[in-house]
């Protein structure tokens, strides 16, 4: 445990280099923290999770997606005893309203069709009350805390996290895709979406998730496949 780090994923790769496989390292205080796409990603000490894990999976590269929904997967199973969750494609774990209650962050080398070495960080809110939360958050983000009622150990859900991480991602080196149960856990099916994929934006009804994670929207009368993006817009859509 480290009071205050530049950044786990950061420290992760550095002991890769060093040849340490699959130590956990965990924050208080991230100074130099980042989520997806070079945001930055900030969490008050002695309430949250900040963990990461480096590792040299024995995958192809075509299956690196397969990590990221892993570790949600990972995240929600250590979480289950406290609060049913959700997934959010491609890499949000949230409440069943849809409040963000941590996020997945994979970073990996590539050797080839191979995956060379991986970084896996997760960032789970865990005794945060939305009181405390910047006014930009508290809208839309949430806590175990806030949805179980009651304050949580954080040594507990550390153990419980990286016990089902070890579990999720020996399946996925033994050629068990995740998908399956990702999709029957992601709350982005079924929805109205906007997704902002870097080259422009795509608007519609996601429907499905490809044999390669990617997500699929009806738009427009067509079917578009996005591997990446960030959703912008979301809305339920509820049965009449």
């Amino acid at each position: 445990m480290h009071d205050s780090i530049p950044s786990t994923n950061d420290r992760a790769r550095e002991l890769l280099a060093a040849g340490i496989v699959g130590r956990a390292v965990v924050a208080e205080v991230q100074t130099a923290g980042r989520g997806r796409r070079g945001r930055t990603w900030t969490s008050p000490p002695g309430v949250n999770l900040t963990v990461s894990v480096g590792l040299d999976p024995h995958i192809r590269a075509a299956d690196a997606w397969q990590l990221a929904a892993a570790a949600a997967l990972a995240v929600r199973g250590a979480c289950f005893a406290i609060a049913p969750l959700g997934l959010k494609w491609p890499n949000d774990i949230v409440s069943e309203e849809g409040g963000k209650v941590g996020g997945v962050l994979i970073e990996t080398v590539l050797d080839g069709d191979a995956v060379a070495s991986a970084v896996i960080g997760i960032g789970l809110n865990v005794n945060w009350r939305r009181s405390e939360m910047p006014a930009d958050l508290r809208d839309h983000a949430t806590s175990l805390a806030e949805l179980g009622g009651r304050p949580v150990a954080r040594e507990t859900v550390l153990g419980d996290l990286l016990d089902s991480l070890d579990r999720e991602i020996v399946a996925v080196e033994g050629g068990r895709s995740p998908l399956d149960r990702y999709r029957a856990a992601c709350t982005t099916l079924g929805s109205e979406i906007e997704v902002d994929t870097g080259a422009g934006r795509i608007a519609g009804r996601a429907i499905d998730l490809d044999a390669d994670g990617a997500l699929v929207i009806e738009s427009e009368g067509r079917l578009e496949r996005v591997a990446s993006g960030e959703i912008v817009r979301l809305r339920a859509v509820t049965a009449a």
